[in-house]
């Protein structure tokens, strides 16, 4: 099932300034939010739906990229195939975009489905992005791949089950905060004094002091492991463009959300083929007496060697088009063609036989151009420079 346009989503038009952006979010976001629309399932997927779409949209270079690609300039490259943020749950979304609802809906103390305080009030940790590079081959892009990539990253304790604490040991709740995860700082400005919720900073946001730490992890209820992700790449992507798998970056010190893992795409140079946008170019240089008399030759593709036609009195400059043999779209509007550059080889060194045959060959006034094949050669070079 195709994804809906961003633009669309929040109703604004695409050259909507930021401004524009988030306030169209923050009216999208008010209609749909839980608290307004309890057990509602399909308000709750226009929320997460309207949370998606501004976080591409409101971060300038995400927006460049899916006003370039579409979907999969911003998306994914989850498991299971899907492309684009919509792993985003409700805690991401309040840990993100908390400061769009102002007042609305608890304020910084977000509440969830149904009226419920989120976590008491604690913040909702989120682990940390990872970023990691993945070298494709020409035959990679055009079908689309899947890697298997190892990396090092924070994963739960197994000790403890990731909540830092040693196996049997208990824990009370926070004196400073009473549990909440935040206390509420008041300062004296000229305007009077402000009150701000900042982190506890006994407890650094839980609402819970650990009696004895897990010494596994040293109460972190996170260490660093190797695992290995499965990456599905869709074809088409192109050197500098960002997948992100939702879920598989770094786990959360004591719970709470995982990072995203970053993928940036790298093209390795292909030894024949050079790449334009979807086009393949490929520059064949003929034997004189094959642009002469024509024949056959083989050039390379992304999927193996095909024949082309040469015609008789091929000129250099002349351009081949073998539509289809490029790379596909990635959004999956069509597929680039391979456009074969002819040259023709001009022999340096001939020997006493070979120049003899060249010089009685000058002689023929066939081998001498006229004024429309000059017009038609350099009217051709000119186009390609305009």
């Amino acid at each position: 099932m195709s994804k809906r346009d961003f633009y669309e989503i929040l109703e604004v038009s695409k050259s909507a300034s930021a401004d524009d952006i988030k306030k169209a979010y923050r009216k999208k976001a008010l209609q749909y939010h839980p608290d307004k629309n309890p057990g509602d399932k399909q308000s709750e997927e226009k929320f997460k739906e309207a949370a998606e779409a501004y976080e591409v949209l409101s971060d300038p270079q995400k927006r460049q990229r899916y006003d370039q690609y579409g979907h999969a300039g911003v998306g994914g490259a989850s498991g299971n195939g899907g492309y684009g943020g919509g792993g985003m749950n409700m805690d991401d979304i309040f840990t993100h975009f908390g400061d769009i609802f102002g007042g609305h809906f608890g304020g910084g103390g977000f509440s969830g489905f149904g009226g419920q305080q989120r976590g008491g009030g604690q913040r909702v940790r989120r682990g940390s992005d990872l970023r990691v590079k993945v070298k494709l081959t020409l035959a990679e892009i055009a079908v689309g791949v899947e890697k298997k990539i190892k990396v090092k990253k924070q994963v739960l304790c197994s000790h403890c089950n990731g909540t830092g604490a040693a196996h049997g040991s208990a824990t009370t709740t926070c004196h400073t905060c009473n549990g909440q995860g935040r206390v509420t700082r008041v300062q004296n400005t000229i305007l009077g004094q402000m009150q701000t919720a900042v982190e506890c900073p006994t407890c650094n946001g839980d609402g819970k002091i650990i009696k004895d730490k897990c010494s596994h992890c040293s109460g972190e209820g996170v260490v660093r492991e190797d695992e290995v992700i499965t990456i599905n790449i869709p074809a088409g992507v192109m050197e500098g463009m960002q997948l992100s798998v939702s879920g598989k970056g770094n786990a959360a010190p004591r719970g709470g959300a995982n990072g995203d893992l970053l993928v940036l795409v790298e093209e390795e140079a292909h030894p024949e083929l050079i790449r334009d946008e979807n086009d393949l170019i490929y520059n064949l240089l003929l034997t004189v007496p094959m642009a002469t008399l024509g024949g056959s030759v083989e050039v390379p593709t992304v999927e193996g060697k095909v024949k082309v036609t040469i015609a008789p009195g091929t000129q250099p400059g002349k351009v081949l088009r073998l539509r289809g043999k490029g790379l596909p779209s990635v959004n999956r509007y069509g597929t680039g063609d391979l456009l074969v550059n002819i040259g023709v080889y001009i022999p340096e060194n001939l020997n006493r036989e070979e120049k003899s045959i060249i010089e009685k060959l000058a002689k023929s006034d066939n081998v001498k151009p006229n004024a429309s094949a000059s017009r038609n050669f350099f009217a051709h070079f000119r186009n390609m420079f305009e």
